[in-house]
């Protein structure tokens, strides 16, 4: 989860992702950065998040990134 929450912050420091959970449904992340996101996640964690990942449940919060992460290195 440390790697995760220093990808997130170096993406946008701005954003305060231990307490945030409605990233994508308040409209907080914008697709450039899911896009640099997962760009990032994708190399660090080894994966590769397809666009049927892309979807809103996935990238509310950290917790929900990181269920992501967790799911698919266990594929």
């Amino acid at each position: 989860m440390d790697k995760l929450m220093e990808i997130l912050e170096e993406a946008r420091p701005d954003i305060d992702f231990k307490t945030a959970d409605t990233l994508i449904d308040d409209e907080i992340l914008d697709s450039f950065d899911i896009i640099s996101i997962v760009s990032e996640i994708n190399e660090e964690f080894g994966i590769k998040i397809n666009v049927n990942d892309l979807l809103p449940e996935n990238f509310n919060s950290a917790s929900a990134i990181m269920e992501l992460i967790t799911k698919l290195q266990n594929e």
